[in-house]
């Protein structure tokens, strides 16, 4: 779906690029995530496969085709939601939408629709001004899906959101893969990238440290144990174990059989921590 080799760009002025031969490739029908802090370039990189930026050096292909080929008939084909909307906020989100429904030559979905998918149904006709930012950011995941697009780009998508609606919107994405679609998301919210995300890809200083799936990442850098706490004389117990030989480990065993076990924990790694064992950096 997209294919990029040696991408490199640099903003006018900066003496360091923003990104700098990255290389990778989405398969079609998977959700990709482009994951590292504030500044890493991932919003750079996504701009330049929606189209805003150009004049970068190596090469970067979408659907197939080189990316400088595509025109206006690209964004029939592809949707994005910005990590900062950008709505017009003396229009309710009803006339939102059915505005940027017009720009579209196919069939498109209804904005009420729409709208209550992601749980503005009883907010369609408030002006977007009067939205919260999560309320806003809702929107534009709405008007990303407007025309069911094949791509979606998807920068930060549950930012400003509370657990509910992120819910809602986590279970959307998953819902557009499903019925199709491929996802490109960027984010440095890991817990997120981990619940939704096929493969990911670190991105730190521009460039790309490790591609892989997370189970993968969490198995390979996490601790190949288990934590045991059980109720003890004096409050709590914690014991560790190996999981190699764990059926034949008599402790363990015992307290199985006899103990009041309040928790069993295996000790993989969060991908957060596999992201600051890899790159070095922290998500901030």
């Amino acid at each position: 779906m997209i294919s990029a080799s040696s991408l490199t760009f640099s903003y006018r002025k900066s003496a360091v690029p923003a990104i700098q031969n990255l290389s990778f490739e989405v398969q079609q029908g998977e959700i990709f995530g482009f994951l590292g802090p504030s500044g890493a370039g991932k919003s750079t990189t996504q701009k330049i496969l929606i189209g805003l930026l150009t004049g970068y050096s190596g090469s970067v292909s979408v659907f197939g085709r080189p990316l400088k080929e595509w025109k206006s008939e690209y964004y029939e084909r592809i949707g994005v939601s910005f990590e900062f909307p950008n709505h017009f906020l003396k229009l309710s989100a009803l006339e939102n939408l059915a505005y940027f429904s017009k720009l579209y030559q196919g069939k498109t979905v209804p904005p009420e629709k729409l709208l209550g998918m992601v749980g503005l149904g009883g907010d369609g006709a408030v002006p977007v001004g009067q939205y919260s930012k999560g309320m806003k950011n809702r929107l534009s995941v709405a008007r990303s899906i407007l025309h069911t697009p094949e791509l979606l780009f998807l920068d930060e998508p549950t930012a400003g959101l509370d657990p509910v609606n992120a819910r809602h919107i986590k279970d959307l994405i998953r819902a557009q893969r499903n019925a199709g679609a491929t996802v490109f998301l960027t984010t440095h919210d890991m817990t997120v990238a981990d619940e939704l995300c096929d493969r990911v890809a670190f991105l730190v200083g521009g460039s790309i440290a490790v591609i892989d799936r997370p189970r993968e990442l969490k198995i390979r850098h996490g601790q190949s144990k288990v934590r045991v706490e059980s109720d003890g004389a004096g409050g709590t117990n914690r014991q560790e174990f190996s999981l190699e030989g764990l059926g034949e480990d008599t402790e363990f065993l015992n307290i199985l059989r006899v103990g009041k076990i309040q928790t069993i924990h295996s000790m993989e790694a969060t991908l957060e921590d596999v992201f600051i064992k890899v790159t070095g950096r922290g998500l901030q």
